[in-house]
């Protein structure tokens, strides 16, 4: 569906408002979530909306263009945004195990995504835009993740001492979030070449290319099988970590996403079926990975020292 990101991102915001609010609406049911979770101030969740709208739309966007393995190395620069983030809007300060692994996260994805001769690099011949437009979605991604934190710390306060049910943020962040992808599809299409008044018809056809019917339904081979599998591994990913995080810690659930990493680019680098050529690893891109990885394990390290200190 090279063709109908935005479609795709349509699709994707839709099912994770879906998902969200039927659990939500479940535990307020049960009385785990409160009158007072769903009358806090929704200001901050019209700008969490709005920034995970804007990195969902970046995200699709660039990530139709680039090789499969670069997307997961380039996403990983989400750590040094949400490390700014953090220090600017909530006032953190982060030990230096911390700061060094983000540089050496930032020093990996310098490696394995501009190193080495014309012909050696990933992204030779795929142009400056779009490698800074998935860098532009993981800093709207990770402020939306620093205001999500401001709304729990806020809620605890309001809530005194209560802990906010996190269903209560990802249904209304998701909400709002498809209000805006949905409000932003004009604009995205007339960049895309595609004037307003034919804007039924993009979508039409992206339909189409999505239940793999039509005509005209070049570039959608696998559907509807694969963006389905997409979308719903997509939200099983994020709901097993939200799980993760509630039965054990932020820790495991870090590692885990640790572990995605290679997992990821290794597998996307594979002669899968509907991508049957794969992409060859130059050495710069592995060792970039590995330096990456190594990044990610350091900054990970303080936190699993004060979890076996506890």
């Amino acid at each position: 569906m090279k063709e109908y990101p935005f479609f795709l991102a349509q699709l994707n915001t839709f099912g994770y408002v879906i998902i969200y609010v039927s659990i939500l609406y479940i535990r307020y049911n049960a009385g785990i979530v409160t009158d007072d979770m769903m009358a806090l101030p929704k200001f901050r969740f019209v700008v969490i909306g709005l920034l995970e709208a804007l990195g969902v739309v970046a995200g699709m966007s660039s990530g139709a263009m680039l090789p499969g393995p670069a997307i997961p190395v380039l996403n990983q620069t989400f750590l040094l945004w949400q490390l700014a983030f953090s220090t600017l809007i909530l006032g953190r300060r982060y030990s230096l195990n911390k700061i060094a692994g983000c540089l050496l996260v930032a020093v990996g994805v310098v490696i394995a995504v501009a190193s080495g001769s014309d012909s050696g690099q990933m992204l030779s011949g795929i142009g400056v835009m779009w490698p800074l437009l998935m860098v532009a979605s993981s800093a709207f991604q990770a402020g939306a993740s620093i205001l999500k934190e401001s709304v729990f710390i806020d809620a605890t306060k309001r809530l005194k001492g209560r802990l906010l049910d996190i269903f209560v943020v990802n249904s209304f962040g998701s909400g709002f979030q498809a209000l805006f992808v949905l409000l932003f599809l004009p604009l995205l299409s007339n960049l895309k070449g595609i004037p307003f008044s034919q804007l039924h018809l993009y979508i039409k056809s992206g339909a189409g290319c999505f239940f793999n019917i039509g005509a005209n339904t070049t570039g959608c081979d696998g559907a509807p099988l694969l963006p389905v599998l997409y979308i719903i591994t997509n939200i099983a990913f994020n709901i097993s970590l939200l799980n993760l995080v509630k039965i054990s810690s932020a820790v495991v659930s870090s590692l885990a996403v640790l572990l995605s990493v290679p997992l990821s680019i290794y597998i996307l680098a594979l002669p899968l079926p509907y991508l049957p050529e794969g992409v060859t690893l130059s050495p710069y891109f592995l060792w970039g990975s590995v330096v990456l990885v190594m990044g990610l394990v350091l900054y990970n390290i303080p936190n699993m020292s004060k979890s076996k200190s506890l």
